[in-house]
């Protein structure tokens, strides 16, 4: 006797996946549970070393980590069935709960606080979870929806560009009081990208770019430790056993791997010569580990993401997907561009960690959870090509042709 679904739960799980959509989908699963599997095993490699130290089991830090990354996989397969047109429904719940949590963790002895920032809440340092992942998350689905909504005035700043930057500076401000500089930054990119794609006046987002960068600059400079890494990053060798000792310490573990990588698990900078190896600087390890090669592989693992990505944005069935994928897609690269140019020091250090490899419970839970809404957007891709007026008719001239979509 054949199964039926009731009418209000098939509404909540949108349509099957269509025949374009299916093979985007299968892509996006496969290349993240790759790179999810591949961080489970550089944190069993990375963190041995400090859990002993600790007096924990060896396998205690991974340990930890496949449990997350268990969760994580429990809210992708949840996000990617659940029809993404649903969360505009309840776009008041999403930033009750986005921006909410970026005040409660503002609120002594219910935010966590850890090395001299207010950045989780939980109970204790080990279930604790930081509101600014889920304000990111957040802050795509409300640009998504703002800017969908007003698709023929997106020129005008008042009904498009406001809005949206109203809300990245209020959360931006809302994160810079933990402090967190790092996720501020990504709250504002990720806006800046959503806004760029949907069409707003290049001229606006320019004047926006300046701004952005005159006023991270002057935060930068603003509080002593931040500006002390400003200041090591423009002159790495006046303290080489202090201020930058970190960055050195990266780039010989990344010099000492050479083309193959000393092999997995006999690396030396994870034996306490190396801060934070297993979370920020994981991709140092890589390097050390597994070479030039181990390096290539992740950078094309990320490549092939922001490929996917940019094809289910182009081939989203609306201009709503469209802007979420381009939302999901610019968090996740963005991200890994950022640490890995802290980690080869082409940046000044921050506490980045890359996606889906480095250490991190709340941070893999919501960005495989983000990943979810990305793949079920995939799932219900076309071959039709998104109006013109949805984003710059630029994007579809400059795009490869191996990006664009296919004509009807």
């Amino acid at each position: 006797m054949p199964t039926t679904v009731r009418p209000s739960v098939r509404k909540v799980l949108g349509p099957p996946p269509t025949a374009e959509g299916a093979p985007l989908f299968w892509t996006l699963s496969l290349v993240i549970g790759v790179m999810t599997l591949v961080g489970l095993l550089m944190v069993l490699s990375a963190s041995s070393v400090m859990a002993i130290a600790n007096q924990q089991s060896a396998w205690y830090l991974f340990e930890r980590q496949v449990m997350w990354a268990g969760l994580g996989l429990v809210a992708y397969l949840i996000m990617a069935r659940i029809d993404y047109h649903q969360w505009a429904r309840h776009i008041r719940w999403v930033l009750a709960v986005g921006v909410g949590g970026l005040v409660i963790v503002l609120i002594p002895h219910v935010g966590l606080k850890a090395g001299g920032s207010r950045r989780w809440v939980g109970l204790g340092s080990a279930f604790g979870y930081q509101p600014s992942e889920v304000a990111k998350l957040a802050m795509i689905l409300f640009a998504a929806h703002v800017l969908s909504r007003r698709a023929a005035r997106v020129e005008s700043w008042r009904e498009a560009l406001l809005p949206v930057l109203g809300l990245a500076l209020f959360m931006a401000t809302l994160v810079m009081f933990e402090p967190d500089l790092d996720a501020a930054i990504e709250i504002v990119m990720i806006a800046t990208a959503v806004l760029f794609v949907a069409g707003v006046p290049v001229r606006q987002l320019l004047g926006l770019g300046a701004a952005g960068a005159f006023s991270t600059l002057v935060l930068a400079i603003a509080a002593p430790y931040r500006r002390g890494r400003l200041l090591t990053f423009l002159h790495p060798d006046r303290d080489p056993l202090n201020r930058s000792f970190q960055t050195h310490q990266s780039l010989i573990a990344i010099g000492s791997g050479g083309i193959n990588g000393v092999g997995l698990g006999a690396g030396h900078a994870k034996w306490q010569f190396l801060p934070a190896a297993h979370t920020d600087f994981i991709f140092a390890i890589i390097a050390e580990e597994l070479g030039l090669l181990g390096c290539l592989a992740v950078l094309g693992l990320f490549a092939l993401f922001a490929f996917v990505g940019c094809r289910v944005s182009l081939r989203a069935p609306d201009r709503f997907g469209m802007l979420i994928a381009a939302g999901v897609t610019t968090w996740v690269c963005g991200q890994a561009m950022i640490n890995i140019a802290m980690v080869v020091g082409l940046i000044p250090v921050s506490g980045t960690p890359l996606p889906f490899i480095s250490a991190g419970g709340s941070s893999l839970v919501v960005l495989m959870g983000a990943t979810g809404l990305l793949a079920n957007v995939a799932r219900q891709c076309v071959l039709a090509a998104a109006p013109k007026s949805a984003s710059h008719p630029a994007l579809h001239r400059r795009a490869p042709r191996v990006l664009r979509p296919n004509p009807v």
